[in-house]
Parts: structure tokens; sequence; C-alpha cells
């Protein structure tokens, strides 16, 4: 994969990451949410929609060909927010505060950082480029 399929692909983690789990700051207190939680509020179903998706960012993961260690973590915290998510209210209360996804994107970026740091430097002049409006 080139450099520009890459960071396409690191970007589309990026926005799946955030629209599942910050996406919107709840007035008053400040929390940021995602989809997540509120997917999750459909009983049965939700759980596996937002699973699902996390398993897509799971893929898309892989094709950076991580670290088994790092492969692993990021499998576990999918894993754990699907087993606790299971349960009714309180799994939704325990998405809304663990963020896999975020956390999974944090695990795949320190790793790119350290083992690419050219592909992190070309992220962030692209964003940069993108904020900027050009």
């Amino acid at each position: 994969m080139d450099t520009s399929a890459r960071l396409r692909n690191l970007n589309r983690i990026r926005r799946l990451s955030r629209l599942m789990d910050t996406a919107f700051r709840i007035p008053g207190i400040g929390l940021r949410i995602g989809l997540d939680p509120i997917i999750g509020l459909v009983p049965g179903l939700g759980d596996l929609i937002a699973t699902a998706v996390s398993a897509y960012i799971l893929f898309l993961a892989a094709r950076f060909r991580l670290p088994g260690k790092v492969f692993g973590r990021m499998v576990f915290n999918v894993g754990l927010e699907f087993v606790i998510g299971a349960i009714p209210l309180l799994g939704d209360i325990f998405d809304a505060f663990f963020k896999s996804n975020v956390r999974n994107l944090a695990l795949l970026e320190a790793h790119l950082q350290a083992a690419e740091p050219d592909l992190e430097k070309a992220s962030l002049s692209t964003s940069t480029a993108m904020a900027a409006g050009d």
C-alpha cells in the first residue's frame, strides 16, 4: 500500500473512531459520546451493529501490519466493550466512558509514530492543509 492509500486508510479509521465514540458533546456536562452507546440502546441488535463497526475498524488497522501485541490489545478493547456493552443500561454507560475505538486509534497512532514517523508527518501536513482550506 502506498503512502496516500495508507493516509486514506488512517483517516478513515480516525473518522469512524470519532463518530462511534466522541462525535457529540452532551451540553452542560461536556461529556463526549458517539454513536456506539446510542446504537447500543437497541436491545441485542445495537451491540452487534456497534461491534461490527469496531471490527471493520480493526480490519482497516490490520492493513498496517501491526505487531501482535498491539493488535491483540485492540481486539481485547473491542471484545471487552462488546461483553460489558451487552449488559442492559450498565453496558451503555460503560460504552459511553470506555470508548474502545478511540483507545484503539491511540494505540495505532502511537505505533505509527514510532514505526513510521514519515507517515505521521504526512498525516499532520495533510490535516493542516485541509484545516486551512487548501
